[in-house]
């Protein structure tokens, strides 16, 4: 464990200042919007729109990465980053920031697969799952850091737009000074979408709701926060507790999904998270009831993708997990585009209470769907399961096919999985 942790914590130290980059420009652009009087539906097509060059970036990376390799890509689309953290105030048209949204999802997404693979590279099949686990947490800490970083400047001036584009030239250095030769990037064959539904319709359904949730969260809480008239410290800390709340009780959802019906702690989450966020509608008006919403909503939505992921694989073969990890990455990332969408479209209707309302809708959706599913299949023993993965809805291809690596070296200490049953 300490020789794995000495070879990859250059690897940890650049991811980390990468997502307080990341972490930093969404928030701010939330907050500048509004300066700019961007109304609720232009802001909620810019947040969108990360999802979408992400999504693309899922696809496209890593047909970039085998022909022209790791280094290239990776030192290209940081380039790409950084000119665009500096252009967002030079070009604040709407039209230009959901180009620009567009261009960095993709180029985040690029840099995040490669830094994966050399990541996983460095892995072997002891230490795969620890680091996977640490790597989740260093992208975690790195969201909640930037929002504290936000508070040290002017959001209508450029500095803050200078800090994130310093903060991702400098993540490269660690990275590739330091890194193994380029390891060999393979691609998987995916599952077909209908098998995967057939496999496991509340996975599927459960990834779509979730991937809307979260895109809600990490797109629109800024947003949300303008519009009550909150201060720059006060969003920044209203943001941070999304994240915080996800980093405190991920893994204690995680243990316990692993000793109690994974389907029923999937719908007790998702309805908790629905009833938080609805108690949050009702007591907005007090600042600390605002934290508390979203320290529980985060706290209670950010681990679904991973037991939603956990739960599809109760239900595919070993050999079929990292096939199926590119549909559940593609339906998530539908949701996540559509989510943004969906609550500026409720937030414009009725203001800022659509946000939490929204979140609390899609959140006991899934709930009702999977109490439902509950009537027609019956669950997996939890003696027969694998150990839930810590994996956030921000995943790339190659986080998603290391956490079904792991999944599937552990489930062959379990036994034989049961078949997958046609869908009623």
């Amino acid at each position: 464990m300490i020789g794995a942790l000495g070879s990859s914590w250059p690897l940890f130290l650049g991811m980390l200042l990468l997502m307080i980059g990341n972490g930093l420009q969404g928030t701010l652009l939330g907050i500048r919007g509004g300066i700019e009087g961007f109304s609720t539906i232009e802001m909620s097509v810019v947040m969108s729109a990360y999802f979408v060059g992400f999504l693309g970036g899922s696809r496209l990376a890593p047909i970039l990465i085998q022909r022209v390799g790791h280094i290239r890509v990776f030192a290209a689309l940081g380039s790409f980053i950084s000119a665009i953290l500096i252009l967002y105030p030079t070009l604040t048209e709407p039209w230009a920031w959901i180009l620009l949204r567009i261009l960095i999802g993709f180029c985040f997404c690029g840099v995040y697969v490669t830094a994966e693979s050399w990541l996983n590279d460095q892995a072997t099949n002891q230490t795969r799952g620890m680091l996977l686990s640490i790597y989740m947490i260093v992208q975690m800490l790195g969201i909640v850091t930037a929002q504290y970083v936000l508070i040290f400047g002017d959001p209508s001036g450029f500095i803050l737009f200078i800090v994130p584009s310093v903060l991702v030239s400098i993540s490269f250095a660690p990275i590739l000074l330091t890194v193994a030769p380029s390891p060999a990037f393979g691609t998987t064959t995916p599952m077909g979408f209908r098998r995967l539904f057939r496999s496991s319709p509340t996975g599927c359904v459960g990834m779509f709701l979730s991937g809307g949730v979260f895109a809600a969260m990490f797109g629109m809480s800024a947003v949300y926060g303008t519009l009550k008239g909150l201060s720059v410290t006060q969003i920044s800390t209203f943001v941070a507790s999304f994240y915080v709340g996800g980093l405190i009780l991920q893994f204690p959802i995680g243990w316990i999904s692993d000793r109690v019906d994974r389907r029923r702690v999937i719908m007790i989450v998702s309805a908790l998270g629905g009833l938080s966020a609805a108690l949050a509608v009702v007591f907005a008006g007090s600042f600390t009831a605002l934290l508390i919403g979203g320290f529980m909503v985060g706290g209670l939505t950010n681990p679904l993708y991973a037991l939603l992921l956990a739960y599809t694989n109760d239900y595919l073969q070993p050999e079929d997990m990292a096939g199926a990890s590119g549909g559940l990455l593609f339906i998530n990332g539908l949701g996540a585009i559509l989510g943004p969408l969906a609550l500026g479209v409720a937030m414009e209707a009725i203001g800022p209470r659509g946000f939490f309302l929204t979140i609390s809708l899609l959140l006991l959706a899934l709930a009702a769907y999977a109490s439902w599913r509950a009537t027609r299949r019956a669950s997996i023993s939890s003696d027969e399961t694998a150990p839930y993965a810590n994996v956030w809805a921000a995943a790339t291809p190659v986080v998603l096919e290391v956490a079904q690596e792991v999944y599937a070296e552990n489930v062959e200490e379990v036994g034989e999985r049961p078949a997958a049953e046609a869908t009623p």
